[in-house]
């Protein structure tokens, strides 16, 4: 479609589809990996040090692909940025494996780890730009449903890993026969994407767009105060959804005294509360605005984790449910609202994905440092304080006015929600 045409309704329900597939897709891609992390550590023959540096460079991967993301989303398109962080992950993954099983080198093994996180991140932002322009087009909030996605596709290849390690099937052959059906799929997925996603010059950095003004300067995104605080509040969910994903199970097992089964139980009852609260949270941030529903969710999540730290073991697997509940909106809601103006999302996506991020990548060393100060019960009180905190400073979320507004009146909500 020429440029400067607006999107058919059926052209933005295609891209609402194709963005869902994409938010899966990555979930998948994410849990994949980390369900073959024992086995990895096992064919390495890794300490637990070991591990963790091996995972720091991954890390340091993620903190290159992110900030990048929204630079090459502005330059190249959402879709040319997910295929190739895409495409990118998955030849690195299976890198990953062969390295790990044929070579038995930690430092081979950083190499494609480092581009495999790096590509994840590209992926990361650049879908989450997709999800805003969509949510704008139809003219109602979905970035919770999509990020249910996320957490539908972890969920899945989770269970995939869990059985592939039980079977024993190497590395090598669950990376490399998955990567190829994820790269098809993604490929038939972007090719669906909002016209405007791919539209964009080579300098449209300084060249006005065909219907908005100048794209923000990624480095000037980075001096907006709306933007940064949003960021905090936006790491302060990444912060209490990591804290449960990294020690939830293990506070239940050593720190309640359940057996292994019924921790995992419990992470799994978190996981499943959390995707529901995305699901069932979009139609509540349309009938009660992001700020009020929000720090409702804040709280919850802040007295399900009490409940852990405090209560009996019944009560905290009760509080594992509230906990994600409460956690389910803090990121996605974060994602749309750093998109309210359409011609700086990108810029400004980039800056609070690679805020939030830190906190995955800080939080879980800096609370298991404190666990072993205190335990790691005592250690998940700094979530419902930190949540508390993040009460005063939710009012900056609040949408802007006019932002999820077009001249034209919005897509066929009917045709474009299908799907949902």
């Amino acid at each position: 479609m020429p440029p400067g045409h607006d999107p058919t309704p059926s052209q933005i329900h295609r891209a609402h589809v194709a963005t869902s597939i994409v938010f899966v897709l990555n979930g998948w891609t994410f849990a994949t990996w980390a369900g073959r992390i024992p086995d990895l550590k096992a064919t390495l023959h890794l300490s637990p040090g070991q591990l963790g540096l091996l995972l720091l460079v991954g890390s340091a991967g993620s903190l290159v692909g992110l900030p990048s993301a929204g630079r090459l989303a502005t330059r190249y398109g959402a879709a040319r940025t997910v295929l190739g962080g895409a495409i990118l992950t998955q030849l690195a993954l299976a890198a990953v494996a062969i390295s790990a099983e044929h070579r038995h080198d930690p430092m081979v093994t950083a190499a494609p780890l480092f581009i495999t996180m790096l590509g994840l991140g590209l992926w990361d932002v650049a879908m989450n730009i997709e999800g805003a322009a969509v949510e704008h087009r139809l003219n109602r909030t979905v970035m919770p449903r999509y990020h249910a996605g996320f957490s539908l596709g972890t969920v899945l290849a989770a269970a995939l890993a869990s059985v592939m390690t039980a079977t024993h099937i190497p590395l090598t052959w669950h990376f490399g026969l998955g990567a190829p059906i994820v790269m098809a799929l993604a490929t038939a997925a972007v090719s669906a994407f909002l016209p405007h996603s791919h539209t964009s010059p080579p300098d449209a950095q300084h060249t006005p767009t065909v219907d908005g003004p100048t794209p923000r300067r990624h480095a000037t995104a980075w001096q907006e105060p709306r933007t940064l605080m949003i960021g905090a509040v936006t790491l302060i969910a990444a912060f209490t959804e990591g804290a449960a994903n990294d020690w939830l199970s293990i506070t239940l097992i050593d720190g309640h005294g359940l057996p292994s089964g019924a921790g995992v139980l419990g992470f799994a009852f978190f996981l499943t509360c959390m995707t529901a609260g995305r699901w069932y949270g979009a139609d509540l941030l349309d009938r009660y605005g992001r700020v009020p529903l929000l720090r409702v969710f804040f709280l919850v999540a802040a007295t399900g984790s009490l409940l852990v730290v405090t209560g009996t073991p019944w009560l905290a697997a009760l509080g594992a449910g509230l906990w994600g509940i409460g956690v389910s909106l803090g990121f996605p809601v974060g994602m749309s609202a750093a998109a309210d103006d359409p011609h700086h999302a990108a810029a400004r996506v980039s800056v609070v994905s690679t805020i939030a991020y830190g906190a995955f990548l800080i939080g879980p060393p800096a609370l298991g440092h404190l666990g072993d100060l205190v335990g790691m019960r005592h250690a998940l009180l700094v979530v419902p304080v930190l949540l508390t905190a993040a009460l005063a400073i939710t009012p900056v979320l609040q949408e802007q006015r006019g932002s999820r507004r077009y001249d034209d009146p919005p897509a066929d909500q009917g045709r474009a929600d299908q799907g949902r």
